[in-house]
Formats: C-alpha cells, sequence, structure tokens
C-alpha cells in the first residue's frame, strides 16, 4: 500500500466527515453550507485558525503540483465572534457577598441574613440592607467591593453603561486545579477562533489556567497556546514554530525544506500545506501583520489605560498580551490566571489588594474592548470560596472594616459573567431572574438544589458556553457544539439564558 493510498483514504474519510458535520448544521441552523474560510469559522466547523477547504484536496495529495485554494478575502480578523476572556483565579478567592452581591430566590437584592452576609465577610455596618448596592457596571456589586474599586479604575462611564452582567451561585472544591471550571475548548468549539490560534492561556497547562476544562469539552486541536507576555504575543504571528512557518504569509518550499530536513513527518507537511491555504507555491493572507501589530506595549490605547509604566508590571502584562490577541482577533479565547488566591488568614488589606488588582485587569478588558468598538464576553471563577471569621473585624485598607478571611469554604463559592457590547448594555432576557442564576440559602451557603449548576462544576462551564452561544442567537447550536451536554438542550436549557442576542 502507497503512503498516498493511505493518505488519499483518510483524506476522502475526514471529507465525508466534514460533509456530515456541514449538512448537520445546515439542518438544524436553517442556513445554506458554508463556502468560505470565514463562514466554516462563524458556524463552528474549522478548528485551525488558518484552515481552508479545497475543492482539488485528491489532487493535492497525489501529485506534487500545488491545487488551487480557496482564499478568504474577507480583511477583518478573528471568526467574527466575541471575543472571550476567562479570569481564573486560583486558590479559593471570595466573589459573592463582598464583591458581586448575591441574595435568595428572588436575585440578587433578596438580601440574606446578616449572619449569611457576615459569613461572607460584612459587618452589619455594611450589609447590603444598610448601604445598598452598586449597579454600575448592570451587576450588582457591594459598593465597597476591591473588585468593584479595581474595575472602576480601568473604564470610564461610556463602557460601563455598556456593560451588564450576572451572577451564579455554584460551589466548587475549594483549593484545587481539579475543577473543572474552564469552557475554553467550549467557547472554541462554539466558533471562537483567530487569525493564529483558537485559543491562548497565560499558562502552559491543557486549559491555559489553574482550573481545568471538563473533559467532555477537551479537543486537541484547539489547546491553548501561552501567552505571557509581549514576546509570547509576537511569537504568535512571526519565526518558525514546531517546524512551520508562523506569519502571515508562509511559502510551500520552506515547509518542504523543513520536510528534507528530517524537522516535520510528510504527513504533517502535507496538513499544514493543506491547511495553510496555498494558492500556487505562496498562500497570501488578506493583510499582513507585524510584530508591532501583535506587540501591547506598542499599543498605544494599552498605553493609555496602563499608564505609569504598569505594563512592565508582571500582573499588567499578562493582562495586557491576552487582550491585546484576543480582542483583536488574533486568538478567539484566552484564560488569564491569577495565583495566590488562597485568602484565610490573610489580612483583609492584603486579600482585598489582590481583589483589586484582578478588578483592574477586568476593567481594563472591557475599556479596550470599548475603545475598539468590540463585544467582549468575561466570565471570572475561582475554584472554591473561603467564608469569614466574624471574631476579627480590621480596616479593609481603604478606612472600611470588614470580617478577616478565616477558612476555605466550598459553600460559599460564586462565579460571574459580565459582558460589553458596543450597541448598549445587554437586555436581561427575564429580567431581574436573569441577573442571579440559581441562589443562596439566608445563612451564607450556596442553596445548591437551585440550579443544575450549582452543585456541578462541569454544568457550570456548560452554561457558559450556553451563553456564549445565546449572546450571538445560536443557542439552537448549543447539543450540537457539547454533543449532548449534561444541562440538557432546548427548553431544557433556556431558563439559563441571561441576556438576549448582542450580535
Amino acid at each position: 500500500m502507497s503512503k498516498y493510498s493511505e493518505k488519499f483514504r483518510r483524506a476522502q474519510r475526514q471529507q465525508r466527515e466534514l460533509e456530515q458535520r456541514i449538512a448537520d448544521d445546515c439542518r438544524v441552523s436553517g442556513h445554506a453550507a458554508p463556502k468560505t474560510r470565514r463562514q466554516f469559522l462563524n458556524r463552528g466547523l474549522m478548528a485551525g485558525a488558518s484552515t481552508v477547504f479545497l475543492p482539488s484536496l485528491t489532487s493535492l495529495l497525489s501529485s506534487s503540483a500545488f491545487a488551487e485554494c480557496v482564499i478568504d478575502n474577507d480583511p477583518a480578523l478573528g471568526a467574527g465572534k466575541i471575543p472571550f476572556l476567562a479570569f481564573d483565579q486560583g486558590g479559593g478567592a471570595n466573589i459573592a457577598g463582598s464583591n458581586v452581591m448575591v441574595g435568595g430566590m428572588g436575585g440578587q437584592e433578596d438580601f440574606l441574613t446578616s449572619a449569611g452576609y457576615a459569613k461572607l465577610g460584612l459587618p452589619d455596618a455594611i450589609i447590603p440592607q444598610n448601604v445598598g448596592v452598586d449597579r454600575s457596571f448592570g451587576l450588582a456589586m457591594h459598593p465597597n467591593s476591591a473588585l468593584l474599586r479595581g474595575m472602576l479604575d480601568k473604564t470610564t462611564a461610556g463602557t460601563r453603561a455598556n456593560t451588564n452582567g450576572f451572577v451564579v451561585p455554584a460551589r466548587s472544591e475549594n483549593d484545587t486545579g481539579d475543577n473543572p471550571h474552564n469552557p475554553i475548548y467550549g467557547i472554541a468549539r462554539a466558533g471562537a477562533n483567530g487569525e493564529f490560534v483558537a485559543a491562548i492561556g497565560t499558562r502552559n497547562s491543557e486549559s491555559g489556567g489553574r482550573s481545568r476544562a471538563p473533559d467532555s469539552m477537551i479537543q486537541a486541536d484547539l489547546r491553548p497556546t501561552r501567552v505571557r507576555n509581549r514576546n509570547d504575543a509576537i511569537g504568535l504571528g512571526g519565526g518558525v514554530q514546531d517546524g512551520f512557518p508562523n506569519g502571515r504569509v508562509a511559502t510551500a518550499s520552506s515547509i518542504i525544506t523543513a520536510l528534507k530536513l528530517g524537522q516535520i513527518t510528510e504527513a504533517a507537511a502535507t496538513e499544514e500545506l493543506v491547511q495553510c491555504g496555498f494558492d500556487k507555491t505562496t498562500a497570501t493572507f488578506n493583510t499582513t501583520i507585524l510584530a508591532q501589530d501583535l506587540d501591547p506595549s506598542a499599543d498605544t490605547l494599552l498605553q493609555d489605560i496602563f499608564p505609569n509604566g504598569e505594563l512592565n508590571d508582571g500582573d499588567f502584562q499578562k493582562t495586557a498580551a491576552t487582550m491585546k490577541v484576543v480582542v483583536n482577533g488574533y486568538g478567539g479565547a484566552g484564560t488569564i490566571e491569577y495565583g495566590g488566591r488562597d485568602y484565610h488568614q490573610d489580612p483583609r488589606p492584603e486579600t482585598d489588594g489582590k481583589d483589586f488588582i484582578v478588578g483592574q485587569a477586568i476593567g481594563a478588558s472591557l475599556e479596550y474592548a470599548a475603545r475598539l468598538g468590540k463585544p467582549l464576553m468575561v466570565y471570572g471563577f475561582s475554584d472554591g470560596a473561603v467564608s469569614a471569621d466574624t471574631n476579627r473585624p480590621e480596616d479593609d485598607g481603604q478606612g472600611v472594616t470588614k470580617f478577616r478571611w478565616r477558612s476555605d469554604n466550598s459553600q460559599t463559592a460564586a462565579s460571574f459573567v459580565l459582558v460589553y457590547s458596543p450597541n448598549g448594555r445587554a437586555a436581561l432576557r427575564n429580567g431581574a431572574a436573569s441577573q442571579q442564576l440559581g441562589y443562596f440559602r439566608p445563612d451564607g451557603n450556596v442553596e445548591t438544589s437551585s440550579s443544575p449548576f450549582a452543585n456541578s462544576v462541569t454544568t457550570l462551564a456548560e452554561m457558559v458556553v450556553l451563553n456564549y452561544l445565546a449572546l450571538h442567537g445560536q443557542q439552537s447550536m448549543f447539543g450540537m457544539v457539547l454533543n449532548n451536554p449534561g444541562l440538557g438542550t432546548g427548553a431544557a436549557a433556556d431558563p439559563y439564558i441571561a441576556f438576549d442576542p448582542i450580535v
């Protein structure tokens, strides 16, 4: 059996599989069959950022001549999907109560008891019954939240006015990377993609962060590429990576040279020729992207958002590099990890200081999207949570008395989503009921029967993917994207969609 015959059969099998996926997509979506690379990307039918589908695939594999490819001439970057950023706070950070407001069955402002809020770090003097809530970003937050203070520090009034969010009471295990919190593979499978990569992360891990991704979502070809700083961001667009030219213009001769030198296998070289989309000997893409286009330190908008040398700070370097890649469409989705969030027994000024930094990073991302006129979805989560020591009141460093965090507590956990739209604040699908999905008990613990994801982290990640699709009006594709999710589909999943579409 010749190696070309084997490749030919494999190509035929892949072609049949692709045709079946297209047929399934057309049946579910009601759209005509896709023809261009951008249409494949938009509908989640293509994993690699630079893949093209060739009408003469068989001739490429059976002869030395390069077939003529279909080149996408759309000048927009990325897949036309909403950029997505996940903020992974490793160690068990506080989200509920002291930062994002949580309440009972009636929503965020169905307030808990004073004892319940005390467990969440709030003395009687500053429980929401006495000080109210802050809705600068649509989502109700505590007025003395350090996370809110950081977000306010990096955003303009216009950005805040076009942002909305929802909170998700949901327990997860304490201080462990084993929680399948990160939905980044599901987001990529839903169509998020970029010119260079589908996903990136600040950590060299399967999810790109600390918490892992649900096993059911993982797809090897979507594994996040690590981007921690400007050098990593620039590296996406130039030089040679894994033996292949890694720029916007790649020549067939350089791939063949790599093959002859033994840097890549013949199968890999063939796949790369197909994916790069060559027209004769060179695949010239729609624009040339230079190193400075990927460099966050050369971006005047980022220099303004991170003034006074903040771009030299490690906490902000990784945020700036990740948002630069994702919001501009060079990557589809990104994870930004902030470690050291194991808060128990640490002084409140220290833990609130860490919340402030994450708030600045989130606010900066929203502001950057706003200045570029792009939508953005942000997902904030942590592995587990904390409860407070009500016998240890202390100044939070801002002149406000709060309780010091005492111990890990998976029962006080929550996650949250923020959505920015250049077209105005996203509309809640079911009013206030959509702003809190699930609820807390009066004593400050998650009511684990309040939603399908209140006690299932995998289902929580599925819910984030559902809401990402729904922002595009594509919730009908949920079951196909995640292949029979535990959350269910159709009417079963509809109550857990927070917003009307924004694109």
